[in-house]
């Protein structure tokens, strides 16, 4: 049974139905939300420190997550932290978000006079999107898939999503399974420290796109959208006007037009010849089912 519904009010707005982009790393939720903060009537965050600190937690250990109302409230919480918006609120958001508001100074980014809609597109909010649901039962969701081949290409590029991957990460005290990581067990631990880097973003992407498939499940039906990053990319005028009549919104085409996206099929020039091998052996199942030969 679902909890009651939270009325949750921040700078005098109703919170009504937020919006939160999921995605595996890497997968164009930097685009999506580039265009939604910058479409009329939102007010969207990306990887400010309450929420991030809360959603990194949940990924690592989720047996947190599944500590019924508490978790909720924690998460919920930290999400209204991060939606205030009060004078120098940007010079506390991470580059990401400044860049895709397009903020050049203190800001905020927003005027509470003009927001209607309140979302977040964290990184990794995906291992938090049942929490997301108990906090906002009437929460709109909106996932982009992409080729985990592309994917690993770019994740090999960043240190900020190579950092994760420290063998202290899968320390005598994780938890199993770990969709953060990827690992479904203890036994696969060592396995998984000796594994190059680029089965690692693999299994990342395996876990992401897997969780992807349990919410087409479990979400109620007309909260979820599914876009694909390489439709995103080609037809961003097309993504836009799908994605405005999900949310009942306009949303900005210019956003998506400037967001550069990387073309598909990037790793046949980025990935070694033994990386694309085990990055196609790891996601087999999950590469083909979902299209990607």
């Amino acid at each position: 049974m679902r909890p009651p519904p939270h009325i949750l009010v921040v700078n005098g707005i109703k919170v009504r139905q937020p919006v939160f982009v999921l995605a595996a790393p890497h997968s164009g939720s930097d685009l999506l939300a580039r265009a939604l903060k910058r479409s009329p009537g939102f007010h969207v965050t990306i990887g400010r420190a309450p929420v991030a600190h809360v959603v990194y937690a949940f990924a690592r250990r989720p047996s947190i997550a599944g500590r019924g109302m508490g978790a909720t409230r924690v998460l919920r919480d930290a999400l209204a932290e991060s939606w205030q918006i009060v004078p120098g609120a940007c010079g506390e958001c991470p580059a990401a978000c400044r860049e895709a508001g397009g903020v050049t100074g203190a800001g905020p980014c927003a005027a509470p006079g003009a927001v209607a809609r309140f979302g977040d597109a964290s990184p990794d909010l995906i291992y938090s999107a049942q929490v997301l649901l108990q906090a906002f039962p009437d929460a709109r969701f909106v996932q982009l898939i992409r080729d985990g081949r592309d994917v690993v290409a770019d994740m090999l590029a960043d240190p900020a999503a190579l950092a994760w991957f420290k063998p202290a990460m899968l320390s005598e005290e994780a938890e199993f399974p770990n969709p953060f990581l990827g690992v479904n067990a203890a036994e696969h631990r060592d396995r998984w420290k000796a594994m190059p880097t680029a089965g690692k973003c693999a299994l990342r992407w395996r876990s992401a796109v897997r969780l992807s498939a349990a919410l087409h499940r479990d979400l109620p039906r007309g909260q979820l959208l599914t876009l694909r990053y390489e439709e995103l990319a080609s037809s961003p005028a097309r993504a836009a006007e799908e994605l405005s009549a999900f949310l009942q919104a306009r949303v900005s085409k210019v956003a998506l037009y400037g967001g550069r996206a990387p073309k598909a099929g990037v790793w046949r020039s980025r990935l070694h010849g033994e990386d694309a091998a085990l990055v196609e052996k790891v996601a087999r199942t999950e590469l083909a089912r979902l299209g990607y030969r």
